[in-house]
Parts: structure tokens; C-alpha cells; sequence
């Protein structure tokens, strides 16, 4: 067991492979300064991704932790059965908006219904980076890529819909406000159910151009930070701000709202505290008479 006093060349990963540039870096930085300042010991942290640019994340940062990278759409459901099998580790789950937004949606949902015990962070563009550019869910509406394709559909905002769906912890925030990412960052680590952080981060190849309202110089123009310590009182609340900074024409970022909600999945199952690895099979598995006291109750 490690006894010496951990320094920052402990949180770090392998070099990036990301375009330079690109804001996802930024946020593999942040993560790590967190989690240092923190004093999260990386053997405590499961990092599970997707996949796509975003889910590239995990090897970037703490490479002592354990890490997942699981299909595309499937961060959700991993990081739910790894926190089900190892209640002790801290889950970081790294996420896109074509990720999470698109074909993980479903696995997103009962994610937040279930208020599963985690950091999930969604490194959002609006566009598809791996395979070309192609516009993700959380696109903007008349929101042209490079060619000059325009987005046709309303938009796919997370925070709204991690609000409605009974989210405890639910924040916007935006690579080029780092000192706003880095302490909305820490609370999430600190709240004991889901806590969601949708971080805006352009892609400088497919989606930096002057039209776009994903650009590093559209978002920068467009922010409008709330005031750190003064979360919603109430989602509804929260959620009509949200709707009318986009009125408005600008981009809301910040904690929007920060309660306990109810039980942990953990909590609703009854789960031991123990990871099943250190269980035995008697604890695995029902002896002889539970088996069939199990199976009469089945075939009554």
C-alpha cells in the first residue's frame, strides 16, 4: 500500500493523440488538478468511456486507475454495473454529445432515473469529431458546418432534459472558462448521487469555423457565467433560465442545480458495501434450502 504523499505527476496519463488544440485536452487537465486537490488516490477512481474523441479521454489522466472503454453508447450501463460490483471506487464516466446524446440516450436516461452514484461528464461539440463531423444531437438549430450544411433540428439540450428526469446535480460549463469548470468540477466529485457537468468544448476541425455557434470565439462571446454560489432552489427554475438564455441568444453556464435527490442505486438495492470480488461464494449465492424456498415461491 502507497504511503508517500502523492505529487501531480501521479495524476497524469499518456500524451494526448487529440488534434491540437482540441478543448477536450482541457478538460483531461482539469479532471486531474480535481482530482489531485481532492486527494482522490487515482486506485479509488474507475474511469468508463464510450466512443469517439471524448471517450479517447480516460488515457490522457490517472493512468493508475482502472479504466473501461466500453461501445459506443454503452458509458451508462458499464458504469452502473461497475459501481453495482465495486460500491468503493469513485466512477468517472467520460462521455460525447453524439455518445450520450444520440445512441447512449436510453442508457443516459435510467442512468439519471436511477441516481447512480457517479461524475458524468459529457465533453459536448455538437458534432461527430472521429468520423468526420457529422452533426451530433446537441447541435444548434441553422448552425451550418464547414460545407455549409445547416442543422435542421431543434436541439437536444442535456441539462434540461438531466433536470426533468430528477437529476441532483446538473452544471453547464465551458473549456474557456477553466477556473469555472475546475470548482463546479470538485462539487460534483463531492455530491453523493449522479452528477452531471455538459462542458462545451469546440472542435477546432470540424467545428471552429466563423458560422458556428460551437466555435472557441462564439462561445466566448456568448457566455454568460452565473454567480458561483447561487444555484436554482428548484429544476423548474432552473430549467426556464436555461430556455430563456437561449432566447436571449446567449449560452448559461454554471452549478443550475444542487440537491441530494432521494436514494443512490445502491441504496434502493440493498447492495453490500463490499466489492464482490471480496465476497465469498456463501455470500455469492444462496445455500441449498434458500435455492428451494426460492423455487417453490417461483412455481406456486
Amino acid at each position: 500500500m502507497q504511503t508517500t504523499p502523492l505529487t501531480k505527476n501521479d495524476y497524469k496519463g499518456s500524451p494526448s493523440t487529440l488534434c491540437t488544440g482540441c478543448g477536450h485536452d482541457l478538460i483531461s487537465t482539469q479532471i486531474s488538478n480535481a482530482c489531485f486537490q481532492l486527494g482522490i488516490h487515482p486506485f479509488d477512481v474507475a474511469k468508463i468511456s464510450g466512443i469517439g474523441c471524448s471517450s479517447k479521454l480516460p488515457a490522457y489522466f490517472m493512468s493508475q486507475s482502472f479504466a473501461f472503454n466500453s461501445m459506443h453508447g454503452r458509458m451508462a450501463p458499464v458504469a452502473t454495473g461497475a459501481k453495482l460490483a465495486n460500491p468503493q471506487l469513485k466512477i468517472l464516466g467520460i462521455s460525447g454529445d453524439g455518445d450520450t446524446a444520440s445512441i447512449g440516450i436510453g442508457g443516459f436516461i435510467h442512468l439519471i432515473k436511477r441516481n447512480v452514484p457517479m461524475v458524468y461528464i459529457v465533453a459536448n461539440n455538437g458534432v461527430y469529431g472521429l468520423t468526420k463531423g457529422q452533426f451530433s444531437p446537441t447541435a444548434d438549430p441553422h448552425s451550418p458546418r464547414k460545407t455549409g450544411e445547416i442543422f435542421l433540428h431543434d436541439t437536444l439540450d442535456l441539462c434540461t432534459l438531466s433536470l426533468e428526469l430528477g437529476c441532483g446535480f446538473v452544471a453547464r460549463s465551458f473549456v474557456g472558462n477553466p477556473a469555472q469548470f475546475a470548482k463546479v468540477l470538485q462539487k460534483a466529485f463531492e455530491h453523493p448521487g449522479t452528477a452531471l457537468i455538459d462542458v462545451l468544448s469546440p472542435c477546432i476541425t470540424f467545428n471552429n469555423h466563423n458560422e458556428s455557434t460551437k466555435s472557441y470565439p462564439y462561445l466566448k462571446a456568448h457566455e454568460v457565467p452565473m454567480a458561483e454560489t447561487a444555484p436554482f432552489a428548484d429544476p423548474l427554475q432552473a430549467i426556464a433560465a436555461i430556455r430563456e438564455s437561449y432566447r436571449k441568444g446567449e449560452i448559461l453556464t454554471g452549478l443550475f442545480y444542487s440537491q441530494p435527490e432521494g436514494p443512490t442505486l445502491p441504496e434502493k438495492l440493498h447492495s453490500p458495501a463490499r466489492p464482490l470480488s471480496e465476497m465469498g461464494v456463501d455470500n455469492l449465492r444462496p445455500n441449498q434450502q434458500k435455492f428451494e424456498m426460492m423455487m417453490e415461491e417461483y412455481l406456486a
